[in-house]
């Protein structure tokens, strides 16, 4: 900041007219340091959402994959691709960008799915590769993070029972047509 002092001594040789235009320019001086901090921190912060928002819709696929799984019976046949059609296509939430889910040369969704209604538990394990962007890249190559193929992997396992503990304490047991004969 300029004195007074000098400023009203440029004022009285004519090189600035009035005493307010003597600290013009410092707020364009101040943005300049400013704005290039404020735009790497938000370049920052979108890959973590980028993320984050993956293993939302991952975490929710593979949910509904266990509910699935768990509800599933072997009286329509086969339904391990019914069920991972299902999961697939809930996971086309994710856009095929390289940010989000890398799809170059095939999709890199990895689902594994296990169990049924006569096991215990059910498990839907999904994962895939994700390009970071640029400032991050950097970063995660140094913590180690991404694979050969400079991609990040997101994985995502979720488990549930088929039925409730309480079923089992129930006269019935795990037996449908007992229940019907109680009612």
């Amino acid at each position: 900041m300029v004195s007074r002092r000098f400023a009203w001594g440029r004022v009285r040789c004519g090189l600035v007219r009035d005493a307010a235009w003597a600290d013009a320019g410092q707020g364009t001086v101040e943005a300049a340091f400013v704005l290039p901090v404020l735009l790497i921190a938000l370049l920052l912060l979108i890959q973590p959402g980028i993320l984050l928002y993956d293993r939302i819709v991952m975490e929710n696929a593979a949910a509904e994959g266990c509910r699935l799984l768990a509800t599933k019976t072997d009286a329509f046949g086969d339904a391990d691709g019914s069920c991972e059609a299902f999961v697939r296509h809930r996971l086309a939430a994710i856009p095929p960008v390289d940010c989000f889910h890398m799809h170059d040369g095939g999709c890199t969704w990895d689902i594994a799915m296990n169990g049924g209604e006569k096991s215990k538990k059910v498990t839907v394990a999904i994962s895939t590769k994700v390009k970071p962007l640029p400032l991050f890249d950097g970063g995660a190559t140094l913590a180690g993070l991404v694979d050969g193929d400079g991609a990040l992997t997101v994985k995502v396992e979720r488990s549930m029972p088929t039925q409730p503990d309480w079923v089992a304490d129930v006269k019935g047991g795990k037996n449908p047509k007992s229940w019907i004969g109680a009612w």
